[in-house]
């Protein structure tokens, strides 16, 4: 009976710091639009541990998907996982949450070429800015707007 109060306590304490850190991405949630661009990014929860995600261009009005996106909690870690259309030999590439960035959500993987560190930060409920960055924190940044 110990035991099993126990396990539950703990997987009580691991749902609750995984809904924490849920609450900290939640805001991804929906279709966004990258400033002066016919590119979107978008979001869904399919469960209460995974959002589900693309990257798409609008060109002559059809959708062409470019990238596919997960972020799922596994083993004490939430995972940002990013398949490029045509890169990598088609294998996904994974970026851990670093839980010490409080100032935005910072998913990285510091032994991949480029990038190394895909950040979202919140600037209100409509607008997000993107870093995408590799070797000492060079790279690109764009703005999204909530659709």
């Amino acid at each position: 009976m110990r035991i099993s109060t126990v396990a539950s306590i703990a997987f009580l304490s691991l749902m609750t710091l995984f809904s924490c850190k849920q609450d900290q991405i939640s805001f991804l949630e929906g279709t966004w639009k990258i400033e002066n661009k016919n590119q979107y990014e978008v979001w869904e929860k399919v469960s209460l541990t995974k959002l589900e995600g693309h990257s798409y261009k609008l060109v002559h009005g059809e959708k062409h998907i470019s990238e596919t996106l997960s972020i799922h909690k596994e083993n004490n870690e939430i995972i940002y996982t990013a398949l490029v259309s045509n890169q990598n030999q088609g294998k996904a590439i994974r970026f851990i949450l670093n839980q010490r960035v409080d100032s935005l959500v910072s998913f990285e993987n510091l032994s991949h070429d480029f990038p190394k560190k895909i950040q979202y930060k919140k600037l209100n409920e409509k607008e997000l800015q993107v870093y995408v960055l590799g070797e000492n924190n060079q790279g690109f940044a764009y703005k999204m707007t909530k659709q």
